[in-house]
């Protein structure tokens, strides 16, 4: 006699289900996994567009040190200028034609420390020391004849920059302290002495 299983009614298509079931696991992850990526993708865009936005800061920043404009027009001292506003400068980085970021210096850079330069100091061979050297006339006891100072000064301002990104208009402010020496023949007034 040949032996015969049958297969009980009720567990007819149940393989049907748990292949679904499988289906509907294996899709979920899959769009997890895309999200994830696609998330660690904006992540990353979005790092680079605030280090792009930063470096034209920085590089408006370099302007603003590379000339005495910003004291002596503290107005208007950057040279280029974005849609006809003063003190902002814009930069296409990708170089497909279309300005990407706008910097402004929001507001007057702020001259916060003026330090004269002791004669003492000064290397006579670096021509720039030079420039400061100055003879003094001997009046010994008039009350400050002699403050042993040379005619230039170590002055340190702070820089504000805001940099735009044109298209999201997110934004990234840059504070920076500047070193510059200034001379104080009175030609150039530094931070409103």
């Amino acid at each position: 006699m040949i032996a015969r299983y049958r297969t009980p009614v009720r567990q007819r298509g149940m393989t049907l289900i748990m292949a679904l079931i499988m289906l509907v696991v294996l899709t979920l992850l899959a769009l997890s996994s895309f999200n994830l990526g696609k998330s660690n993708l904006q992540i990353v865009s979005n790092m680079q567009h605030r280090d792009e936005a930063v470096a034209a800061a920085h590089e408006v920043m370099e302007e603003t040190l590379s000339s005495t404009r910003f004291f002596n027009k503290p107005g208007d001292f950057l040279s280029a200028k974005c849609d006809g506003e003063a003190n902002t400068t814009c930069f296409d980085s990708n170089q497909d034609g279309i300005n990407d970021i706008k910097v402004a210096i929001t507001q007057e850079p702020e001259c916060v420390k003026v330090a004269p330069i002791k004669q003492e100091t000064l290397d006579l061979e670096v021509t720039e020391d030079q420039l400061c050297a100055v003879g003094e006339n001997q009046a010994h006891g008039v009350e400050g004849a002699v403050t042993g100072n040379s005619a230039c000064s170590n002055t340190t301002w702070d820089v504000h920059a805001v940099a735009t990104e044109i298209a999201t208009k997110a934004q990234v402010e840059v504070v920076q302290g500047i070193a510059v020496r200034l001379p104080t023949d009175g030609t150039i007034t530094p931070c409103g002495t």
